[in-house]
């Protein structure tokens, strides 16, 4: 593109409004658009047949091993849609925590779009263990009720916190022993490998992980999911699945740089880092005011806390931030890549000033 290229497009927000209501709030990181305009320019094939699509086949086997499979999207729902279609029958189920992304916010899409049923667990941290998955993990041979077929989990889960290699490791042992594959929603998952300080791979394809949806918008991309079969034994029609299901881009090019500029080096694990770091001073500089209780561990860049009403109707003026339980006053902090040293501690000052107002 020319330099002296214009737009009449016009900037309509201010850039120095900060908040903590999303990760998804943050812009993309400059890495990212400078790949986009690299991508951009000339002709590519449409609908994956370009150039980086190809590339991008080959950086995601780099993570997670010779046998992956890519299928960019548009966006986390719709990643998740697909991935459970490709694991389930026109009769089949999937086991999720009761807090789980695709039982709460997805708007049924799973189950309207997908055409499945989910069967919920309540979970104290949003983590599934095998003895909550057999809650749910019954009557394969009952034409009454729906057949679980798919374990699906989140790393990091809804509620910030992490599993463990080991314990992802039990779960698909324990679903495979049933006859039941697994799919992790991942949307958060650079989050959770900076969390535990280990590669993506460790708690995907080794421990057994059927399907992945790998997130990047939360991680600086400006659009843009993907679908990573790690097992393709288990996933059926992804193709066909991803087309129906309208994620098939045809501009393919510029989610597929968009993954490259993130995963071929370590982008997309300084992002998590950075967000996660962001998360604990904020977590611990909460935790010393008065009236303000942290509810759950902070493993990766959520922060869960608990505080009086009217000092979050009052700091949400100042901070966009969002409720989780509003009846009991729990709130949800989001901290992402762009999140700076100066915008927790502005933060904090004004949640100090807001509780002392009580």
């Amino acid at each position: 593109m020319e330099s002296d290229v214009r737009t009449d497009a016009r900037r309509r927000h201010d850039p120095g409004v900060r908040g903590f209501a999303s990760d998804n709030y943050a812009g993309a990181h400059p890495e990212v658009l400078a790949a986009l305009a690299l991508a951009n320019g000339g002709h590519q094939a449409a609908y994956g047949g370009d150039d980086y699509t190809a590339h991008l086949r080959s950086v995601i086997r780099s993570h997670f091993g010779p046998d992956a499979q890519v299928f960019p999207v548009f966006n986390g729902t719709g990643a998740n849609v697909v991935a459970l279609q490709a694991l389930t029958d026109r009769w089949g189920a999937v086991i999720a925590a009761e807090s789980a992304h695709i039982h709460v916010d997805e708007c049924g899409a799973p189950e309207r779009v997908g055409g499945l049923k989910l069967l919920t667990v309540p979970t104290e941290d949003g983590k599934l263990t095998p003895e909550l998955v057999d809650r749910q993990a019954y009557g394969w041979d009952d034409e009454h009720r729906a057949m679980p077929q798919v374990v699906s989990i989140s790393q990091s889960t809804e509620l910030g916190t992490v599993y463990t290699p080991e314990e992802i490791r039990a779960l698909c042992a324990h679903a495979h022993a049933r006859g039941m594959t697994v799919h992790l929603d991942g949307s958060r998952l650079a989050n959770a490998a900076a969390a535990l300080d280990v590669p993506m791979r460790a708690f995907t394809n080794v421990p057994g992980v059927d399907v992945l949806s790998l997130g990047g918008t939360k991680n600086g991309m400006l659009f843009g999911e993907a679908v990573v079969v790690l097992n393709p034994e288990a996933a059926r029609g992804m193709p066909h699945l991803r087309k129906l299901s309208m994620q098939l881009a045809s501009k393919m090019r510029f989610v597929s740089v968009q993954f490259e500029a993130l995963l071929a080096r370590d982008l997309w694990l300084r992002n998590a880092r950075h967000a996660n770091a962001m998360a604990r001073r904020l977590a611990d500089g909460a935790a010393a005011v008065a009236g303000v209780t942290v509810l759950h561990p902070v493993q990766a860049n959520a922060v869960f806390a608990r505080l009086p009403r009217t000092v979050s109707e009052r700091l949400r003026r100042r901070y966009p931030f969002y409720y989780w339980d509003e009846a009991a006053g729990d709130v949800r902090w989001m901290c992402s890549f762009d999140t700076t040293e100066e915008d927790v501690d502005g933060f904090l000052a004004a949640l100090r000033e807001e509780t002392d107002r009580t």
